[in-house]
């Protein structure tokens, strides 16, 4: 169930059917120039909804801003700090779970290496603090089978390339304004450039005229199958 959208007297009556949330993160953040700067918090919510259509949990708003770090300088990107996302998660977690709430799925349109070391880092400590909680933290691409890369004709396709664009294509269409160029960043790691634009200019890691809707929907489907799967296994996780 949709966590905005639920009564006090709801949740609590809900807490009878399943004690499980999903917390989904996103970014505002350079996607090329063909897509929305909110772009992976658009695919984590729409793959998150389709799943509660499947599976019985409270599925919670998404936080809406990331650790940016290689798209920091892009025009647009709004980035936090790591401190500031394992601050949120710890508070949101425990929130939670004075509710009521045991299991917790923290997962991430946004896969930057230290956005999800501070989601991961803030999962070790609430495991060790809060007793009878369960909780996964990941980004969503890690659980994803061989299979969804398949559908992809680029090789090294990652940021705002091929597949984010496909998927795109098939929440809303008319977000897509045209076609960035292919690109791969060429960042001189692991020496860390503070003029980051010098060596990614265009926000692109891929080929985005590959893109296609079709591969959107097939990639989606897959997704939410994955993510229904990584429920099923955290509510019947038994912590030792």
């Amino acid at each position: 169930m949709i966590l905005d959208n639920v009564t006090m007297t709801e949740f609590e009556s809900a807490l009878s059917k399943t004690k499980t949330m999903v917390v989904p993160y996103g970014t505002v953040e350079a996607h090329g120039t063909h897509l929305p700067l909110s772009t992976d918090t658009m695919i984590i919510e729409a793959a998150l909804k389709r799943a509660a259509k499947e599976r019985e949990f409270f599925l919670a708003p998404a936080l809406n801003y990331g650790v940016c770090t290689s798209t920091a300088v892009h025009p647009g990107t709004i980035t936090i700090s790591s401190e500031t996302l394992r601050a949120i998660t710890r508070d949101i977690v425990r929130g939670g779970y004075d509710k009521g709430i045991r299991r917790f799925i923290l997962i991430s349109g946004h896969g930057g290496g230290l956005h999800s070391s501070a989601m991961r880092e803030a999962g070790e400590s609430l495991t060790n603090e809060l007793k009878g909680a369960t909780i996964a933290a990941l980004v969503v691409y890690d659980i994803l089978p061989k299979e969804a890369r398949a559908i992809g004709e680029t090789k090294h396709d990652s940021h705002a390339g091929e597949l984010e664009t496909s998927l795109i294509l098939h929440i809303n269409e008319e977000l897509v304004k045209g076609r960035s160029k292919e690109e791969y960043p060429h960042l001189p790691r692991p020496i860390i450039a503070k003029d980051k634009l010098k060596y990614w200019p265009g926000a692109v890691h891929g080929n985005p005229e590959k893109a296609s809707e079709d591969k959107g929907r097939r990639l989606m489907d897959i997704m939410v199958k994955s993510i229904v799967e990584l429920i099923d296994s955290v509510e019947s996780f038994e912590q030792s």
